[in-house]
């Protein structure tokens, strides 16, 4: 990838002591782990074990109770004075949020806009790029996402699995050192899954750093370059993925395991 953001040496994501309640309900208890620049990292473990929370933590769509996260050595939705922490603004939280895309579970595409339109929106709105400029990229985008085809489709026209592609398009549109999917191929018909996951294989390949929260384990095996099982809130075990798949340590990971492959 010609446009990839040169970053500076830290580890691309590190949380240490991550700790998140809803109310009265703690969902993630002390994670620590840190994600490298042009690692896939895949987040697997069952229903309600705190993945998708802390991939929200990491652009802070939700925000931290204790503990340090920071992406590309600067702390998420904080400031560190002396050995104080100070909220960033939201507009300062914004603008660091541009640096890290998201794909979701549900497409959440702009109905009213064609796939083109989608991918062009946000570098527009956000970023301020001229309209060719943005057109341009995101004709390239949609044509590496396997859509050129379709850039002047409406949502309701386009199957799910193009809808997502779309989707990962328009996170990439912003140009981000870091994307993160969240069950990206959960919604999807079973025989849609591998176009989408395709597309991720293709990101790997191009070095983009990646945090797939996922129950694809063929994909986390052969594409995954760490992978972490999460289970009520902790990090129960880490290691390469082929390794804790093959061979998982502990008597929880084995039991989920059991279930899923």
């Amino acid at each position: 990838m010609s446009n990839m953001i040169k970053t500076s040496g830290h580890p691309m994501v590190k949380a240490e002591g991550v700790h998140k309640s809803f109310g009265l309900v703690p969902v993630l208890k002390g994670i620590d782990l840190e994600v490298q620049p042009q690692e896939v990292f895949c987040l697997v473990g069952p229903s309600g074990s705190g993945k998708s929370t802390f991939l929200r933590c990491i652009n802070h769509l939700e925000k931290i109770n204790a503990g340090r996260l920071s992406v590309d050595g600067e702390l998420v939705g904080y400031r560190e004075r002396g050995d104080r922490l100070y909220e960033l603004k939201d507009r300062e939280v914004a603008a660091k949020r541009r640096d890290i895309g998201m794909v979701f579970q549900r497409f959440n595409l702009f109905p009213h806009m064609t796939a083109l339109g989608n991918v062009m929106e946000a570098p527009i709105q956000v970023k301020g790029e001229s309209k060719s400029v943005a057109r341009e990229r995101a004709l390239k985008l949609l044509d590496r996402v396997g859509l050129a085809d379709k850039a002047h489709s409406y949502p309701t026209q386009l199957s799910g699995g193009q809808q997502q592609r779309v989707a990962i398009a328009r996170a990439l549109a912003m140009q981000p050192k870091l994307m993160l999917f969240d069950e990206p191929t959960s919604a999807l018909d079973p025989e849609l899954v591998g176009e989408v996951l395709d597309v991720m294989r293709g990101l790997a390949e191009d070095g983009m750093t990646m945090i797939v929260v996922t129950h694809e384990m063929g994909f986390a095996r052969e594409v995954g370059d760490a992978l972490v099982f999460m289970d009520d809130g902790v990090v129960v075990e880490a290691g390469h993925p082929r390794e804790v798949l093959t061979n998982p340590q502990h008597e929880r990971t084995k039991a989920f395991l059991s279930k899923v492959l």
